[in-house]
């Protein structure tokens, strides 16, 4: 009996020894935009004029749309009402150009701005699929289908690649009834959905890896991943963040956030040993203004640009209101103060003669550049129409509300403020000092007064929908002002030209 075995062993040795290095290896690339919200012109980010745009996103996609061994997708919020005009205009006219590009879109909230008969035509000029696995019908079925499932599966090089996407907790609030794809739209528990389609797609689909590809915020899909194994990459969106390619704290999966308007790209090497994933490589691809532009696209926005600006009912939108002496930057708003949110925080407690004034940074998506400030360069700065209130409000509320904003670090809900001053000790707000007097600003600050009640400044958005904050507003009696926050904005900065603001210290980082 023994003899065999030897012989089996000697045959064994005698054979060539397969390093891991000459396994069978394959790589995929991947792409990916999310947030472009119709930035269809290039415009002034990160100090540099004239940058991302639609036409200088499509020259850089379309080599990789040619390559077999590449998937690119969009993580959605590719229109947005009001602001900029282009999307009020054209709405959602880029999405055919697109055709043969993109595999796959995931819906984000801002894609039913307009309602659900814009939305089907939107639709109906696109020849990829479009995502959602958890927005239901009336029914109670997943909406967005494609070849009869919620995902979908795409072969790349030999490999099995899995594609989902996933509403945000905050659609049901963000999307009102009326606008949403079909009547009786509701959305379904992200977390149950996730379970589910990553259950399909690695037991009934035999996938080498699965994807997110949107549409919620940074903190929903890291509590996503640390709740439901399987999920391989996360492409973030939603939370408009730029953030470097990650791992999440306790799981196998890798994230990626590309930030907003096309200002970046995100692009990922995925490399697969003998069908097994074994690395994610890459990074974020910066649209700036030395990479070439689609010449074809290039024409159609200069003319489309041309007409709008024409247009009586958008032209008003095209004339100056004043100027900027600096650049009125959004930098660092996530984490403490920024140039823009200092300033338009001074403004709403400026114009409500009260002691403080908060406002998610969520509120500001895009710097103003020095010089000529254009109605339209207000408004995509701020780009949401927004109510000032004014709320009641006691130590252990302010305490609890500038606390919350600090547990939102690295988020767009951590809060600009005016007329008050804290140190981030801990991930709370200590040491926070609160104006003496509105009405004199130059009396200086002074530590609460737990007898005191002070009147504090915010708009309708974070006092009555975001979440988190509204809960901790929500304990205090609040009046509507009538104010609009662009009415405010803009009136200041006609009385004012050119505009001034700075840091000034009113948010800083320490240790007791």
């Amino acid at each position: 009996m023994k003899k065999p075995y030897r012989f089996m062993v000697l045959l064994m040795l005698l054979l060539p020894v397969i390093p891991a290095s000459a396994q069978q290896t394959r790589t995929i690339t991947l792409l990916h935009f999310s947030d472009y919200h119709s930035h269809a012109v290039p415009f002034y980010a990160e100090g540099q004029p004239g940058m991302a745009g639609i036409a200088r996103a499509i020259a850089y996609l379309k080599p990789f749309s040619e390559d077999p061994s590449t998937l690119i997708f969009s993580g959605g919020d590719t229109m947005n009402l009001g602001s900029p005009a282009w999307s009020d205009k054209y709405r959602c006219v880029e999405w055919s150009w697109f055709n043969g590009i993109v595999d796959a879109m995931a819906f984000g909230n801002h894609d039913a701005d307009y309602g659900p008969e814009v939305f089907e035509r939107c639709r109906a000029q696109v020849a990829y699929p479009i995502l959602s696995a958890n927005t239901l019908d009336k029914e109670g079925q997943p909406l967005f289908q494609y070849d009869h499932k919620s995902y979908a599966v795409f072969e790349v090089n030999g490999l099995k690649i899995g594609v989902f996407a996933l509403a945000g907790a905050d659609f049901d609030r963000l999307i009102k009834p009326e606008l949403r794809p079909v009547a009786g739209t509701t959305f379904a528990d992200r977390i149950q959905v996730a379970r589910q389609v990553v259950g399909a797609l690695r037991d009934r689909e035999n996938v080498n890896a699965v994807v997110l590809i949107g549409h919620a915020l940074r903190e929903e899909d890291i509590a996503l991943a640390q709740t439901v194994p399987g999920i391989d990459l996360i492409f973030g969106t939603h939370s408009h963040r730029k953030e470097a390619l990650t791992y999440i704290p306790g799981t196998q999966t890798a994230m990626i956030s590309p930030f907003q308007y096309l200002s970046y790209m995100s692009k990922l090497e995925l490399r697969f040993t003998e069908g097994v994933l074994t690395e994610v490589r890459g990074g974020l691809v910066r649209m700036g203004n030395d990479l070439p532009e689609d010449p074809e696209i290039a024409g159609k926005i200069v003319r489309m640009q041309a007409d709008l600006q024409a247009d009586p009912q958008y032209a008003p939108l095209f004339q100056p209101i004043g100027e900027a002496a600096v650049e009125l930057s959004t930098e660092g708003q996530f984490t403490g103060e920024s140039v823009l949110g200092n300033l338009v925080t001074d403004i709403l407690r400026s114009a409500t003669k009260t002691h403080m004034a908060v406002s998610t940074s969520s509120s500001f998506r895009e710097p103003i550049p020095p010089g000529k400030i254009l109605e339209e360069g207000l408004r995509t700065a701020l780009p949401y129409k927004n109510r000032i209130l004014i709320y009641e409000m006691r130590v252990a509320q302010i305490q609890e509300l500038l606390n919350y904003s600090v547990s939102r670090s690295g988020s767009d809900f951590f809060s600009q403020v005016s007329g008050v001053r804290f140190r981030i000790v801990n991930r709370e707000a200590a040491h926070i000092q609160i104006l003496k007097d509105p009405m004199n600003p130059e009396a200086g600050y002074s530590p609460l007064d737990p007898a005191e009640t002070y009147r504090v400044a915010t708009l309708a958005f974070q006092g009555l929908v975001a979440g988190g904050y509204k809960e901790i507003f929500a304990k205090a009696l609040y009046r509507d002002t009538g104010l609009d926050v662009w009415d405010q904005v803009r009136s200041f900065i006609q009385t004012h030209s050119p505009v001034m603001a700075r840091l000034d210290g009113r948010i800083s980082a320490g240790t007791d």
